[in-house]
Parts: structure tokens; sequence; C-alpha cells
């Protein structure tokens, strides 16, 4: 016995430096962070563009060159090394001002001091005995959070991976709660009814494409999905929202949920909550709010009458990875009763034991989809307490506010088109006017593709009513309105570059799709 334990720890010695149990492997872990530390602060430092300007297939011959897989192994410095010199040098910086395309937050310094702790402890949130007291402080922000947005105490919620499951678990609980009230069907135990194919979920034109995604998951298929029209300010309509209810209960068909965005996801549009909640209401119909962009407005200091009537909502969509400036991927689903998780809730001897639940034990994977799970709730805990409520108000506003001021700017330029020239949030649509809408279309594609492979900045493009416009996403309170009369000086450079060469132009359309 006594020479098999010595030729075991003989063996194990080796792997020492690559785990936090040993002194090896502590003071390899200080090396390596600080190594990490010094790459990463060097790539901050010196990366004064958004983006190094590499096009698509640059970049996919770049990765081709990193050693993987190793037929020997390297020491760790040289891996990083590696990565550093043809991944990260190219990689988007979505904390540079100029990187405003897409609902991709910049990342605050005490949300990655919170990252290094989550990553290091790596415990997982569906048990107690793995998470302890990670358990109970999710616990208390989910608690929290209900409050600020105005629920009863009989609400609970989950931290989630962001808006996508978040949504899914709205619709999957309003479709249970539904089949249970209105069939006494017990979906968890028996499935999908016989009449699920009449099953109908409501939402606007606008609303997010996960809505229609977790219809197909959930098996009722994107015929279950009908939009309503959005109005001038690119809010559901409300009229049309009753004229398509009318006609689906002259249809027999079962409406068991309305979705509310609050924050579109092109427009920053919010759909009037209260409002939604009184139909919703009359016509026996769960209201779920995806507040994934908007839902951070209630720490906002001028705009958080603009999501007012949000705890009236059956379940609701947060995400801490847009307007919290958190690491992806954080986010969180909250119910109004505590009781919906009940759709979702299984018991497994070896993890949650129906036995432990008089005994007041906690166990978080009862609320939730998912099993092992991170503890993200800690980087919010820092951040929250180290900006401060306060500090996120100023940020949101600061954010908004420049959203406003730049669609004012363009709208001052015979260049430019703004659809929404009074942005709710914090997107601008425009585009570059020129001739027909084929040569609209084909300038702004260029000027889109332009602008990320000359390291210009990111902005996001999108397609309305056929028309291809370009889009400001504002979510990084330290960009100024410098950055954006920059990039709108080199749109019309770009754009002046485009009409010279337009017959050249004109033969490359597919270089711009």
């Amino acid at each position: 016995m006594k020479k098999l334990v010595e030729e075991y720890s003989k063996e194990k010695l080796k792997f020492s430096p690559l785990f936090l149990n040993n002194e090896v492997g502590i003071e390899s872990y200080r090396e390596v962070i600080e190594y990490v530390k010094n790459q990463l602060s060097k790539f901050f430092s010196e990366s004064r563009k958004p983006y190094s300007g590499l096009s698509y297939n640059e970049t996919e011959s770049k990765v081709a060159r990193v050693s993987f897989p190793l037929e020997k192994k390297q020491p760790l410095t040289d891996v990083i090394e590696d990565v550093c010199n043809n991944l990260l040098l190219d990689s988007i910086n979505v904390n540079n001002a100029r990187s405003i395309g897409h609902l991709h937050c910049p990342v605050l310094v005490p949300a990655l001091a919170g990252e290094m702790m989550i990553s290091a402890m790596n415990q997982s949130m569906d048990s107690w005995d793995q998470s302890s007291t990670a358990t109970h402080l999710e616990t208390k922000i989910v608690k929290w959070l209900c409050t600020q947005l105005g629920f009863s105490q009989s609400a609970d919620g989950t931290f989630t991976s962001g808006g996508s499951q978040s949504n899914f678990m709205g619709l999957l609980l309003a479709r249970d709660a539904y089949c249970k009230k209105m069939f006494n069907w017990d979906v968890k135990q028996k499935g999908l009814p016989s009449i699920a194919n009449k099953l109908r979920i409501l939402c606007s034109q606008d609303a997010h494409f996960t809505i229609k995604k977790s219809a197909v998951q959930l098996g009722l298929g994107e015929q279950s999905v009908i939009t309503v029209k959005t109005n001038n300010n690119q809010q559901m309509c409300l009229e049309d929202l009753r004229n398509k209810l009318e006609q689906l209960r002259s249809e027999k068909l079962h409406v068991f949920a309305l979705v509310s965005t609050c924050g579109t996801t092109d427009f920053g549009a919010i759909d009037p909550i209260y409002p939604l909640f009184e139909i919703a209401h009359e016509y026996n119909i769960w209201l779920h709010v995806d507040a994934a962009y908007g839902g951070a407005l209630f720490l906002s200091n001028t705009r958080k009458k603009l999501i007012e009537g949000i705890h009236m909502a059956d379940s609701v969509t947060i995400d801490f990875h847009k307007f919290f400036f958190q690491p992806v991927s954080c986010g969180a689903f909250l119910v109004k009763d505590k009781q919906s998780f009940d759709f979702i809730h299984y018991y497994a001897d070896y993890l949650n034991p129906e036995e432990d639940e008089p005994n007041g034990m906690v166990y978080l994977v009862n609320k939730s989809i998912q099993t092992t799970r991170r503890f993200d709730a800690l980087k919010l805990h820092i951040s929250l307490n180290s900006v401060g409520l306060e500090g996120f108000g100023e940020m949101i506003d600061i954010t908004c506010n420049l959203a406003s001021k730049t669609a004012e700017l363009l709208n001052q330029s015979e260049q430019f088109e703004v659809i929404n020239l009074k942005p709710q949030i914090s997107t601008v649509i425009f585009r570059y006017k020129i001739g027909s809408t084929k040569d609209s279309n084909n300038i702004n594609k260029y000027i889109h593709q332009q602008l990320l492979t000359q390291g210009i900045g990111i902005l996001a493009k999108t397609k309305i009513n056929n028309i291809t416009y370009l889009k400001f996403t504002f979510l990084n309170p330290t960009t100024e309105l410098e950055d954006i009369k920059y990039i709108m000086l080199s749109i019309e450079r770009i754009a002046i570059e485009f009409k010279n060469n337009y017959e050249k132009f004109n033969n490359i359309v597919h270089y711009l799709k």
C-alpha cells in the first residue's frame, strides 16, 4: 500500500502546476494571470481602433496559422503569445468608443474582477453543496431586482444566459400554465395536448426573433406566432392587436401569451405596457415583457417612466450584458408568481432530493432550465456596489442622451435620412441618401463594410421595408459626439469614393451582400 501511494504521489506531481490546490499551482496561477494581464493591458493601450480592419477571408487565414492541435505540449506563455498574435490583435474591441454596432456593451472593470473570481472558484449554481454562499447571494439579488421592478413578495426569478433563454422560459411557463388552466392538461407529464396546433402567441412585428425560435423549440411551430402591426413610433398597435385577438377567437384558436417588447433591437421602441396588461387581463392571456434591452431603465433618472407597468407582467426578461455593462453572458428571468416555476421543477436524489425541501434547503436548479450554471450574480454584485445605483443611472442617461444628440446631428445634414428622430433608448437608424433604392442599398452596404475594414467604426446594418439602413447602437457612456462626427465625415468620404467609382462597384454588388 505504501509503495502504491508513493508511486501515485510521484506521478501526480507533474500536474501540480495546473491546479489551485497546492503551492506550485498557486504560484503558477499568479504568474499566468500577471502575464495575461500584461498582454491584455498592452492590447487595450495600443488598440486605437475598434477593429484591426482584416476582412473575413484574412481573419480565416490568420486563424488557420494558430497552432492547433499540437503534437507536443508547449509552455503556457508560448501558447498565450500565439493566441495574442493570431487572435487577440484582430478581435473586435467592444470597449472602444467607436464600437457602436450591436447590443454588445463595453465591460466594467469591477465586473472583470468578478469574472476572475467566478472562473477560479468555478461554482455551479444548481445545488447548495456546490455553491453555498453563492446560492444565497443570487437569491438576494433576484429578490432585490423583483423589488426594483415593483413586483410583490410572491415574485421570484433566476439568472440566465440572456434574452434568448429568458424569452424561451417565459413562453414555456405561459404555455404550460394555459394548458393546465384551460384544458386541465399537465404538459410536464403528458406532453403536448392534441389541441396544441391551435395555440398562438402574439407579439409585435418588431419583436425579437427568439419569440419565433422559442415557438419552434416548444413544438408549436412558427405558425403559432402572430405578429401585430406597429405604429409610427414602432410600438405595438393596440387597435391591430384587438383585431387580431378577435379574429383568432372567431377561428377558435387559443392565444396563451402576449409578448410586450421593452426595447426593440432596431429602434429601441417600448411597447405600452399598461394598455397591454389590460388587454392581456381581459383576454386571460399571460403577459411576457421582453425587457432584455430596456429593463435597465429602472435605474435611469430621466427615462424610468418608459417602463412603468412592468410589474404587471407575468414574466420579464432582463439582460445585464447590455445596459449593466457586464461581460457576456449574464441575464435574468423573473416571474410574478414563484409557483410558476413548478412547471419546470424536477427532483434528482443525487442533486436536489425532495426530502431536503421541508428543511428549507434552497436548490436553484428548481427554477432553471439549466443544471450547471455560473455564479454570474457575483460580478453584478461587485459592479452595483462599487459603481452605485446613481452611477449606473448616470451612465445610462449619458448614453441615451448621446443617441438623441446623434439623431439631431444626422438630421441636420442633407446627406443623411434618420428614421427615429426621437429614440426612446439608445439606437439611431439612418442611411446615406443617394439616387434610387437600389443605389442607396448598395452604397450603404459598402459604407458598412468599409467602416469595418478600415477600422473606422463598427456600425450595424439592417433592412426596413427592403431598404438598407445603418444603425448606431449606443451602449458605451464614454463615446462622445466627436466620435460620431468622425464617423460621419468618414461616411461622406467613403460615399464620394463609391460614387466616383460607381461602375466598378456596380460590378461587385455580390461583394456587398
